[in-house]
């Protein structure tokens, strides 16, 4: 059974706080493309911007639906979708968000950070310059069985010569 074993993050209010806390701050970044708030609400959010992104991507009417469902506001739908059909995230596969750490807030010491939409191209991997060959190895000579014979034959004709 799953007893109080509920999904995601509960930021410290009951559901339905944290549903609307997190579909106002979901609604702001794409509002104003950035916005500053605590560190675990960012990582909240993080995975609603992708998702809604993604749907703006795909651009078809049940996409746009869910989006309207989950931003409750058309005319801002409007605006992600024109954005992905522009190309805006097209070279992109998911990490539709940036957080950077501003450090500690005065009154509680929560951590304070600056969550965005990354907006640049993604930057290719550079290749590897030369490619590496392996180089097969120089046969190792084994070791005689018959040269330790050879060293002691010498010794007992010294000592049977003494």
């Amino acid at each position: 059974m799953r007893h109080n074993k509920k999904r995601g993050m509960k930021l410290g209010t009951d559901a339905s706080h944290t549903k609307a806390m997190k579909k106002s701050l979901v609604r702001a970044l794409f509002e104003n493309d950035r916005i500053k708030t605590i560190d675990v609400r960012a990582k909240a959010i993080r995975g609603d911007v992708d998702k809604i992104i993604t749907w703006a991507k795909k651009g078809d009417i049940a996409s746009r639906r869910l989006a309207i469902a989950a931003l409750g506001d058309k005319d801002l739908v409007r605006e992600v979708f024109e954005k992905a059909a522009q190309g805006m995230w097209a070279d992109r596969n998911g990490g539709y968000t940036r957080i950077m750490k501003l450090g500690p807030r005065k009154g509680d010491a929560a951590e304070i950070v600056i969550m965005e939409l990354v907006t640049e191209p993604v930057k290719a991997k550079a290749a590897p310059k030369a490619k590496v060959t392996k180089v097969e190895e120089a046969p190792v000579a084994e070791p005689e069985l018959e040269a330790p014979a050879a060293e002691e034959a010498p010794a007992e004709e010294e000592n049977g010569a003494e």
